[in-house]
Order: C-alpha cells, then sequence, then structure tokens
C-alpha cells in the first residue's frame, strides 16, 4: 500500500526568526502582499516537497519588526531538522534571519502556549525625519519629557480592561490584559553615528490586543504633548471601546520577546 504524505510520522518544532517588517503586509497570509508568513511557508515547502503551514506567535501589522517571533510547525519525520535552519536561511535570507529551530514539546502552539510578549516602541525625537533611521522609529515633531512620558506610562501597569485601547476588529472577546512593567531606554532598533536623540518604551505583558501598543503609544505622546489632559488615560481605560486616538505608525513597534513556561 502506497504512504500518503499526511500519514507520515512528523515533529513538532519551534523556529524563532528577527525580521525587518518595512516591506511585509504584516505577518499573516493576505492576498495583497508579501507577508512573513507566506515567505516561511514558501520556503519550508519548497524544502519538503509538500505543503507546510506555520503558526506565529504574534500577527504583527504591516511595517511591525520582529526581534524574537516564534513560530510552530510539524515537519516530515523523515528530513530531519538539523540541516533546516541553513536551508530555510539560503531561501529567504536576507530579509529574514534564522535564530533557531528545535524540537517543541507536545501540544506546543506558537500563540496559544505563550505566557506574555515583550514589545518596545521607539521615538525619535527629531523635528524632521532621519531617512536613516525613519524605517525603526516615529519621529515626534513636538517638544517631549521623556520622563514624563515615561510616568504617564506607568499609570497602564497592572490589570486593565484595555477595550478603551484596542482598535475596532478586535477578535478579542475577554479584553482584560495584566501589563507587569512599562519602562524606558535610551537608544532604538538602529543606532545613528550623530547623536540623533532615540528613545524607547519596552511593555513586557501577558497579551496584547489588535492595535493595543500602538494605540497605548498614540495616547501617550498626545498627552505628553499637551494635546490632551492628563486625564485622557484614564478615560481611555475606563472606555468599553473601541480605541478613539492617534494611531502610532507600526514602523517604530517591535516584537522583542515571546515568554513561555
Amino acid at each position: 500500500m502506497n504512504e500518503h504524505p499526511e500519514d507520515r510520522p512528523e515533529r513538532l518544532l519551534k523556529g524563532v526568526i528577527r525580521y525587518d517588517g518595512t516591506d511585509f503586509w504584516g505577518w499573516q497570509v493576505q492576498p495583497r502582499g508579501i507577508t512573513v508568513q507566506g515567505v516561511l511557508e514558501d520556503a519550508l515547502s519548497r524544502i519538503a516537497n509538500r505543503s507546510i503551514s506555520v503558526i506565529g506567535a504574534s500577527r504583527t501589522d504591516s511595517g511591525v519588526h520582529a526581534f524574537g517571533q516564534v513560530f510552530s510547525f510539524s515537519w516530515p519525520m523523515e528530513l530531519g531538522y538539523e540541516r533546516l535552519p541553513r536551508a530555510l536561511s539560503g531561501i529567504i535570507k536576507p530579509i529574514v534571519r534564522i535564530e533557531s529551530i528545535e524540537p517543541a514539546p507536545p501540544g506546543f502552539h506558537a500563540r496559544r502556549s505563550s505566557t506574555g510578549k515583550r514589545y518596545a516602541y521607539a521615538l525619535a525625537l527629531s523635528r524632521h525625519p532621519d531617512p536613516m533611521i525613519s524605517r525603526y522609529a516615529w519621529s515626534i515633531p513636538w517638544p517631549i519629557d521623556v520622563a514624563h512620558l515615561e510616568t504617564l506610562a506607568q499609570r497602564c501597569v497592572g490589570r486593565h480592561d484595555f477595550a478603551g485601547f484596542a482598535s475596532s476588529g478586535s477578535p478579542k472577546v475577554n479584553t482584560e490584559r495584566t501589563i507587569q512593567s512599562i519602562t524606558l531606554h535610551r537608544g532604538g532598533f538602529v543606532q545613528p553615528i550623530d547623536g540623533t536623540d532615540i528613545w524607547r518604551l519596552e511593555f513586557i505583558g501577558n497579551g496584547f490586543l489588535y492595535h493595543m501598543v500602538r494605540n497605548l503609544m498614540g495616547t501617550l505622546v498626545d498627552v505628553a504633548r499637551g494635546h490632551f489632559p492628563e486625564e485622557w488615560i484614564a478615560e481611555r481605560l475606563a472606555s468599553p471601546g473601541p480605541y478613539h486616538g492617534y494611531t502610532a505608525p507600526g514602523h517604530g513597534l517591535a516584537l522583542l520577546e515571546v515568554f513561555y513556561e
């Protein structure tokens, strides 16, 4: 009896990648442009000579970057996986870099098994955008006290209903999330050589709603520059949603790390 490909034993694998999101239409496969998921699935399917599907830990939006995106997939046992990082990298570099591929524990799911994520949002405090860093930071033309920005951000730390910071179209029914910390750091994802003033806020939480970090950043910057009163943050936290405010651009956001037990 001939064995069908779908009947062959498979191994569950976990991969970690980094990518510049500028030229991607986000993570998830869609018909209108190149996506990270699509690039991975096409390359893996070519190597395996059969269809391979991958699951990502975070469905990053168009323009959003990643330093530690995690994905999981089933791989034919007979092909082995030890040389897979090199073979995969040979097809998809330099737009995606393979950090690691290793066996995953039984039942592992890149998204559902996650216990938290760490994101960073970069701000370039410059009246005129610098073309050398504008792909990796939101250029802020208004005067902002970054220490005040960090102080405002602490109002969002803890367990809250973040429905007021979720964009319309969010698929989540439960909108309560816990942000463990929001911290301010000097520097962004790309370091300029001329001393351009760049900062980043890092968010660690057990989960994030659709556009949640970008909406938080839009609100924090609007309050820090005096466009809205400080009470606006509490009003958004008390709002049933969806978000009504400025959504910070995707190119300032990066997924740094995904946590698992």
